[in-house]
């Protein structure tokens, strides 16, 4: 049997009561930046010509994960068991249920607070959910993606990357052209920000 242990509460955080050596060593090396899903996405911005962001920038609420500074556009990359995915539904771990439901109803409260703020101070955010980084979904994250940051005089992604769009409409069984008006139909005037 594995050897159990007491932690002691830090002044304001929740008391774990007693967890197991390897929860407690689990929970620790979990990262705050540069996580593998932030790699990603940094690495896509890179390859379609965006580089210019900052990570983690403390000036703004809730550190957004990467940022473009002066054009307000926040990119926040959120782990689907740890912000609770709506779209994965993910279990919650049967052991000390009472706190991981309270940790995670803290971790949403926390998300829509900070959304909310920085949408208050005309930021235009763009939520990605680790999912989304997954080789399946990636053409249409990286799309997605490129349609976020682009700026007003550059290309389409149709036609700033063809060849991606030609294997995607080759996937789908459709033309280039079918893909274009999904994309067209799909975007709107103005940024999308979007949240859960």
């Amino acid at each position: 049997m594995e050897a159990k242990i007491t932690v002691s509460p830090e002044k304001g955080r929740y008391d774990f009561g007693v967890v197991s050596t390897a929860t407690r060593k689990s929970m620790q090396g979990n990262k705050r930046r540069d996580t593998k899903p932030e790699i990603k996405v940094r690495k896509m911005l890179r390859e379609m010509g965006f580089p210019g962001y900052r990570c983690d920038w403390k000036k703004v609420p809730g550190h957004p994960d990467v940022v473009f500074v002066g054009r307000k556009l926040a990119i926040e990359i959120r782990g689907c068991f740890w912000h609770r995915c709506p779209v994965c539904n993910l279990s919650v771990p049967k052991k000390n249920v009472d706190y991981w439901e309270t940790k995670f109803a803290r971790n949403r409260e926390r998300d829509e607070r900070n959304l909310a703020a920085l949408q208050e101070m005309g930021w235009q955010v763009l939520v990605l959910w680790e999912h989304q980084l997954k080789k399946k979904e990636l053409p249409a994250t990286r799309r997605l993606l490129y349609e976020f940051v682009r700026r007003e005089g550059d290309p389409s992604y149709d036609e700033a990357f063809p060849e991606e769009s030609a294997e995607e409409a080759v996937e789908a069984g459709t033309t280039g052209g079918d893909v274009a008006a999904r994309a067209k139909t799909s975007s709107t005037a103005e940024r999308p920000v979007l949240g859960d």
